[in-house]
């Protein structure tokens, strides 16, 4: 480089300025040269370092991570990258400059990444209703809470209903797993209001319910009997997914999905005799 000369640092206090690849930093000499690496050596003043015309100290290495070697030899810790491509290049550049202690600490943090089991999926276990609106209020997504709780019962259960609470259990966990990426799951496993209970959100509010419990009456006492309605939670799951699009869903198009709100088709003489009937019933009005 033109006008590049070099030149010899002597006194620990002394600032200096560090071009590392274009990226440029300002630091001490003291800094530099508090822990035993190739930087110590490199500004112990028996070495000539390479400058620019404006006094510039250039080291011929990549400076996107140079802050981070700084803030270490300043303080002895660092917090490490979350990307493992990030810590990958942190650890290169700690051996360059021969800063083990650091480049210890990235190999281990590798070594735990590469190790550990990523989730597919998680679900939020709720505490408290405030911890129940906290996740359904700041989520962009739709919202299915499942709440169980055997404990809330005050009669003894029907045979099935055990069973059917299980399988309740296992169609949530079923449906967590296919559709984690577009909805938020949560369970709620200490509200004292009810036993099986599915509840839908979108956009923050509740949009649709089913309750799978019910209290049924023998000739000697009443019982507790819990049901699974599989194809209505099901519909419900996938009216949800409407409700990704932040506009909401079209009302029109809910109606005709839905099988509570489907309407009977019905035949063109059926149609003729209601049109019939409500005329009459008007004649009768208008002549009273």
């Amino acid at each position: 480089m033109s006008g590049d000369h070099k030149t010899v640092i002597k006194y620990p206090s002394e600032y200096v300025k560090l071009n590392i690849g274009g990226s440029l930093h300002y630091t001490t000499i003291g800094t530099l040269q508090k822990h035993d690496t190739m930087l110590r050596a490199m500004f112990s003043g028996r070495m000539e370092v390479l400058t620019d015309s404006e006094g510039w100290i250039l080291i011929d290495r990549c400076g996107k991570h140079f802050g981070t070697i700084l803030n270490f030899l300043r303080d002895g810790s660092v917090p490490l990258p979350e990307s493992t491509k990030e810590m990958a290049e942190l650890l290169a550049e700690a051996k360059y400059y021969c800063i083990s202690e650091l480049a210890e600490s990235c190999e281990q943090a590798l070594f735990r990444k590469e190790h550990e089991v990523e989730p597919i999926c998680r679900i939020p276990l709720i505490n408290s209703q405030k911890d129940e609106q906290f996740l359904i209020n700041n989520t962009t997504k739709p919202v299915v809470k499942l709440l169980i709780n055997r404990h809330n019962n005050k009669y003894s259960y029907t045979s099935t209903s055990d069973d059917n609470l299980l399988k309740n259990i296992e169609l949530f966990d079923k449906i967590s797993l296919r559709f984690n990426d577009r909805v938020l799951f949560i369970k709620d496993v200490i509200s004292s209001s009810e036993i099986c209970c599915w509840t839908f959100y979108g956009h923050g509010r509740k949009v649709a319910e089913v309750c799978c419990h019910s209290i049924v009456y023998t000739t000697d006492k009443k019982h507790t009997k819990v049901e699974f309605p599989e194809a209505r939670i099901y519909e419900e799951t996938l009216n949800i997914l409407l409700y990704e699009n932040r506009n909401g869903p079209d009302q029109d198009l809910m109606q005709a999905t839905s099988s509570r709100g489907a309407v009977a088709c019905t035949s063109d003489e059926e149609e003729g005799e209601r049109s019939g009937l409500a005329r009459l019933r008007s004649n009768k009005q208008n002549t009273n």
